[in-house]
Formats: C-alpha cells, sequence, structure tokens
C-alpha cells in the first residue's frame, strides 16, 4: 500500500483542532484496516505540506499515535502502522486495573465504580446526549 492511500482531510471549522483530527483518521484508519500493519506513513513534513499543516501540528499527532500504540517510529527509516490491536487491549486493561485500585482506595462500592465508569463512557462515546 503506497502513502497515497491515506485519507485525511482537515475541517477547520471542526470542534477538534487539527492535530486531532490527524490522529483520529489514522487511528481509524489503522483500526479498520485501511492501512495494514507495516504501511509505511508520510514523513511528518510530507504530510504537514500535503495538509496544510505546521510540521509541529502533524509531529505531535505521530507522537500522540506513537503513546497509543498505533504506530512505531524507526528512527530514520520513518513511521510505521503497529500491530495496534494487542497495544490498545493491554492499555485498556491496565487502565481499568488503575482505576479499580483506585475507585476501591475512594471507598466505591462495586456499584458506584461502574457506575462512574458507564457515565465517563457515555459522555465520551455520546456526547451532547
Amino acid at each position: 500500500m503506497s502513502p497515497q492511500n491515506l485519507k485525511i482531510s482537515i475541517d477547520p471549522a471542526a470542534a477538534d483542532a487539527p492535530f486531532e483530527q490527524v490522529r483520529a483518521q489514522i487511528a481509524d484508519q489503522a483500526r479498520d484496516g485501511r492501512l495494514p500493519v507495516g504501511h509505511k506513513l508520510p514523513t511528518v513534513r510530507g504530510l504537514a505540506e500535503e495538509l496544510g499543516l505546521a510540521a509541529n501540528t502533524v509531529a505531535k499527532s505521530y507522537r500522540a499515535l506513537e503513546a497509543d500504540g498505533v504506530i512505531e517510529t524507526r528512527g530514520r527509516n520513518g513511521s510505521f502502522i503497529a500491530a495496534a490491536g494487542d497495544a490498545a487491549d493491554k492499555e485498556a486493561a491496565a487502565a481499568a486495573a488503575d482505576y479499580a485500585r483506585r475507585a476501591h482506595r475512594l471507598g466505591l462500592d462495586r456499584r458506584a465504580a461502574l457506575a462512574a465508569v458507564e457515565e465517563a463512557l457515555r459522555a465520551t462515546y455520546e456526547p451532547g446526549t
């Protein structure tokens, strides 16, 4: 798959900042297989130029994607789509375990801890409802 198969569009009127739009679109394309594991991403400067963004904006997106395990950077060889499913599952499990321990320390019972999670998920996945 060649770099031109990366499809990103920036909506200047969107609520999300441009770096978040880039991050989300690459993550979505990696998650659904449009960008397969091992796909080489454009350079930061190249993608920034193509999208009409500052290089720092794209670099911030790439750093966030790397922190999330969606991409891996191989030094001068570039950035590539990583096997993100495993990394995302592990990170989510670790975050859930951290939350469970903290909720327990705060004295919340299981029902209250679960209600807090459900409300946070609703607010994140169904904003405005």
